[in-house]
C-alpha cells in the first residue's frame, strides 16, 4: 500500500479531490483553531456536531410548545414511537436485525440492566472473562455485579494479558480454553479504546459459546468506526454510546442489541419499566409486565426526545455516506497515516494499534515530551488526546476528515519533534 503513497501535500490533495466523501464534510461544525480552523482528530471521544442537529431539535420544541403532551401522538414523528425512527440505521451499523436493536438509557446503564439477564453466575460458573486495560467504567460496572452476586471480583474476574500493550488471538483463545467451564460471561470492548485494537469478535464469541459462556460486547469504540455483524456473529448481546462516531453530542442516549433467539425468552431476568412494557397496552396502566418481543422489550423509561432529534441527524448522514464506502476511506486514511509517519518522523513515535486490527483510532507512543507535544498541538488548534503515560490518541474519521488533514498533522508533529 505504502507504495502508492507519496509525502508532499500535492498527493494529499489529490486524494482528496478525488473523494467521494468528501462532501460530507460540509455537514460538520468544526471548533475554531487559533487561526480561525483546526484540525479534529478527536471523534474517538466526542465527535463533531452536525449542522442539522439544532434544527432536528428545534423542530422537537416547536412541537413540544404547539402540542404539549399531545405530541406523543400528533404530527410527523410522534414521540410514542420516537425510538423506532433510528432502528434502521443501527440494524445498518450493526448488522442486526430490527427486533434485537434499541434506542435506550445511556452505555454503563445498558451494561448493568443487560448484566441482570445475562450475567447468572452459579458456584461452579461465576467468572468474568473481559479485555486488557478495559475501559474504567466498564470494570467498575463488572466490579459492582459480581458484588451484588456475592463473589469476589479478584476471584471472579478474569484480564486478557497482552504484549507490549496488545492482545494476541492466542491469549484470548488460551483464556477461553483454561478457564471455559468457569466463565458465566464474556464481556469485552470490541475495540479497545486506548490501543485502538480492534477484536475478533466473530471468533471470540464461537469459542465463548463452545464452552457455554455467554457473550457479549462494549461497543463504544465500535460502532460506526468498524464492520459489525452481531446477528451473524450470534453474539449475544451489545451496548454502545453515540456521541463518539456517531455523533449524536455530549453524553447523549445508548443504544443496545439483544439476539432474536432471546426475543420470547421470558425466563430472562430483567429489571422491568413501563417503557418495555407491550405498546398495545402500554397506556392501560396494567399491573403485570407483558414485554415487547425483542430489545425493546428491555427499555425501562421513555428515551429523551430531544436525544433522539440529535440521534437522527447524524444517523441519516450515515445513511446518505453508504457505511461501506466510509470504512474503505477510513482504512485508506489510516494506511496513509502510516505511511506519513513512518516516512517523516523516522523511530520518533510509535503506532501502538496493531495494523491488521484497526480502525479509525491510531495511538501514538512518543518516547521523548509527549505530553509537551500534545500541549503544543492544542495551542495550534489540533484536536486529539492524551493519554498516560506517554500516548497521544487519534482518530481520522472519514465523515467529516480530509487527508490534507493527515498531512498536516504529521508535519506538525515532525515541526514539533524537530523544535
Amino acid at each position: 500500500m505504502s507504495d502508492n503513497f507519496s509525502t508532499k501535500h500535492e498527493f494529499a490533495e489529490e486524494l482528496d479531490k478525488h473523494d467521494v466523501l468528501s462532501k460530507f464534510r460540509d455537514e460538520f461544525i468544526f471548533p475554531e483553531g487559533k487561526d480561525g480552523s483546526c484540525i479534529y482528530f478527536n471523534g474517538n471521544s466526542l465527535g463533531l456536531q452536525p449542522k442539522s442537529l439544532k434544527s432536528y431539535i428545534n423542530i422537537e420544541l416547536e412541537k413540544w410548545a404547539k402540542f404539549g403532551g399531545e405530541a406523543h401522538f400528533k404530527s410527523s414523528h410522534p414521540w410514542v414511537s420516537y425510538n423506532e425512527y433510528v432502528t434502521d440505521s443501527f440494524c445498518k451499523l450493526t448488522g442486526a436485525k430490527s427486533i434485537e436493536v434499541v434506542a435506550m438509557n445511556t452505555l454503563t446503564a445498558n451494561l448493568h440492566f443487560l448484566l441482570v439477564s445475562f450475567y447468572t453466575p452459579t458456584k461452579s460458573r461465576y467468572k468474568i472473562l473481559t479485555g486488557f486495560n478495559p475501559f474504567p467504567s466498564d470494570i467498575y460496572a463488572l466490579k459492582s455485579q459480581v458484588r451484588f452476586h456475592g463473589y469476589n471480583p479478584a476471584d471472579a474476574i478474569i484480564e486478557l494479558e497482552a504484549v507490549d500493550e496488545i492482545v494476541s488471538f492466542d491469549e484470548i483463545k488460551h483464556k477461553i480454553e483454561r478457564y471455559g467451564d468457569q466463565i458465566a460471561l464474556i464481556l469485552i470492548g470490541g475495540v479497545n479504546y486506548y490501543t485502538g485494537q480492534v477484536y475478533d469478535m466473530a471468533e471470540i464469541t464461537k469459542l465463548g459459546h463452545e464452552k457455554g459462556c455467554k457473550v457479549g460486547f462494549d461497543l463504544a469504540h465500535a460502532v460506526g468506526n468498524v464492520e459489525l455483524n452481531l446477528h451473524d456473529w450470534n453474539v449475544d448481546f451489545a451496548v454502545w454510546c453515540n456521541y463518539k462516531y456517531i455523533n449524536s453530542g455530549p453524553g447523549n442516549i445508548g443504544g443496545a442489541f439483544v439476539h432474536e433467539k432471546y426475543m420470547m425468552d421470558l425466563d430472562l431476568h430483567r429489571f422491568a419499566g413501563w417503557w418495555g412494557h407491550n405498546k398495545e397496552k402500554r397506556f392501560l396502566m396494567e399491573p403485570d409486565f407483558d414485554p415487547i418481543p425483542g430489545a425493546e422489550g428491555w427499555q425501562v423509561s421513555n428515551p429523551s426526545i430531544l436525544g433522539l432529534a440529535a440521534l437522527r441527524s447524524s444517523l441519516e448522514i450515515f445513511d446518505q455516506a453508504d457505511f461501506i464506502l466510509l470504512l474503505n476511506k477510513s482504512r485508506k486514511m489510516w494506511d496513509y497515516m502510516k505511511y506519513l509517519i513512518n516516512e517523516l518522523l523516522n523511530d520518533k513515535v510509535k503506532i501502538l494499534t496493531p495494523a491488521n486490527q484497526h480502525g479509525c483510532q491510531l495511538s501514538l507512543v512518543f518516547p521523548n515530551k509527549g505530553r509537551e507535544i500534545y500541549n503544543s498541538l492544542t495551542n495550534k488548534g489540533v484536536y486529539c488526546d492524551w493519554r498516560e503515560p506517554n500516548v497521544i490518541r487519534i482518530a481520522p474519521v472519514p465523515l467529516y476528515n480530509s487527508f490534507m488533514d493527515c498531512y498536516n498533522f504529521v508535519n506538525i508533529i515532525k515541526q514539533l519533534i524537530n523544535e
